[in-house]
């Protein structure tokens, strides 16, 4: 545990910005440059905790990776469709789900069993959404199995399935799958699983969903089209493209546009951020909400052509409240906290429906938000509402003046802990946050930078 005392800036937040690559685009990265033919080296890598996890599976696997952590990059030297090797241990995978649901497609078409385990929070995030369709395919999936209590705590508990998991893949055969929950890793574990499947593996969304793994696999030459909400993928040779530049992290970079948007006289500027419009929600919703965000050409960094990237202007705005659809969820799923965060301090009654996935988040990203915003004086409302025909979770957040400050919690979460850290440096008083190490699974920077931004006595680390 690494606890800290957040205390309200003394200096603006007056800064031009660089932060560390997209955590979806670098696990992608290394998953796809490992089954091409052929050297690719990855600049502006994010060296966090969850993509050294993917790092270390695949060194395991019998992959030859150099690692550069001064200058962000990593050179990984493919080997092909059928290029790994067995491991000869488990894949202890800790916490990082992308890692865990993309290697299971990934080894569904290895002709080698795996087993892939994980730690404590991980061991709690089902897991059925992925085995189902991976078995459809031919994949011989054990797993753990118990009853399971539904996210939105409304319907009959359900068998559902967790880690660790024990593969035996090779065999598959291509499916037609129409995805039940709109998930961006279910749809890449399904389509690795897909570049080794006898024909041509279909999968439709129900809603669009980020879509970094497609974007890569054309890049490496793979047989992949996509028809609005439909993939199709064939079984396919990738060919390394050379070099993947990773643009800054989209996640990454909301929580210091919702800080530059709320505090006085901030005026911020953030280099090379990845805009891909299935990630872009949090910039739309933030300047739908009032909030001053000019959108840039990148001019400053060479970056490659498979991800749209821009530079962002940031200034201090009175901000709104709004509506978020359900459909619109899946483009800010990841930027809900701190989303969570800005609706406290904007004017009237902010509705987020169909919020029900951040309860299988690395913690339930509900309650953790909740309980922690509440203690800070927001007022905060979960409501039930059909959406659909289906019962669904929605939030609701009336604005207040300001956040007092309170002891925290992290949860064991890094997205609840940074949104606890830009509430905390908004609050009046000091805020206690009983763990910022968490942050370091997708972020290890971030209190650092924020340091040097504001001061270093605006988080104090004991």
């Amino acid at each position: 545990m690494h606890p800290a005392i957040i205390n309200k800036p003394a200096l603006p937040l007056k800064a031009e910005l660089s932060l560390p690559g997209d955590k979806s685009i670098t696990h992608r990265a290394i998953f796809i440059s490992a089954i091409a033919e052929g050297r690719t080296k990855i600049n502006n890598f994010l060296f966090s905790g969850d993509c050294l996890v993917t790092i270390n599976a695949f060194r395991k696997l019998g992959l030859r990776i150099i690692t550069d952590k001064k200058n962000k990059r990593v050179i990984v030297y493919g080997k092909g469709l059928l290029g790994l090797s067995k491991p000869n241990s488990p894949l202890e995978l800790k916490e990082s789900g992308t890692t865990m649901r993309l290697l299971a497609g990934l080894l569904a078409g290895q002709d080698f069993s795996s087993k892939l385990c994980a730690g404590k929070a991980l061991s709690l995030r089902p897991m059925r959404r992925i085995t189902v369709p991976l078995r459809m395919m031919g994949a011989v999936i054990k797993s753990k199995i118990k009853k399971s209590l539904p996210a939105g705590r409304q319907e009959k508990s359900k068998i559902e399935e967790y880690p660790p998991l024990t593969l035996k893949g090779g065999g598959l055969k291509a499916i037609s799958y129409r995805m039940p929950v709109a998930s961006a890793q279910v749809k890449s574990a399904l389509l690795l699983a897909g570049l080794y499947a006898k024909g041509q593996t279909k999968v439709i969304e129900p809603i669009k969903t980020r879509d970094h793994t497609e974007r890569l696999l054309k890049l490496f030459a793979a047989d992949i089209k996509i028809e609005g909400l439909k993939i199709r993928i064939k079984k396919s040779k990738l060919i390394s493209s050379g070099l993947i530049d990773i643009p800054a992290d989209a996640s990454s970079s909301a929580f210091f546009i919702v800080l530059a948007a709320l505090l006085p006289e901030a005026h911020l500027s953030i280099k090379s951020v990845g805009i891909n419009p299935t990630r872009a929600g949090i910039i739309k919703a933030l300047q739908k909400m009032g909030a001053e965000i000019k959108v840039s050409k990148c001019q400053s960094v060479k970056v490659s052509s498979f991800e749209p990237v821009a530079d962002l202007l940031v200034k201090n705005s009175r901000l709104k409240a709004i509506t978020i659809k359900a459909k619109e969820i899946p483009s800010i799923i990841d930027e809900l906290p701190i989303l969570m965060v800005a609706a406290c301090l904007a004017r009237g009654k902010t509705v987020i429906e169909g919020v029900s996935e951040l309860r299988v988040k690395e913690t339930d990203r509900i309650s953790s938000m909740v309980t922690n915003l509440r203690k800070m004086g927001a007022d905060i409302r979960l409501k039930m509402k059909k959406i659909k025909g289906v019962n669904s979770e929605c939030l609701e957040i009336y604005g207040i003046d300001r956040f007092k400050a309170a002891k925290v919690k992290s949860f064991g979460d890094h997205r609840t802990a940074m949104s606890a850290v830009v509430a905390g440096l908004l609050a009046e008083g000091k805020t206690r946050l009983d763990d910022v190490g968490c942050i370091d699974k997708s972020f290890p920077e971030f209190v650092a930078i924020l340091r040097r931004l504001l001061g270093r006595n605006c988080i104090k680390l004991s």
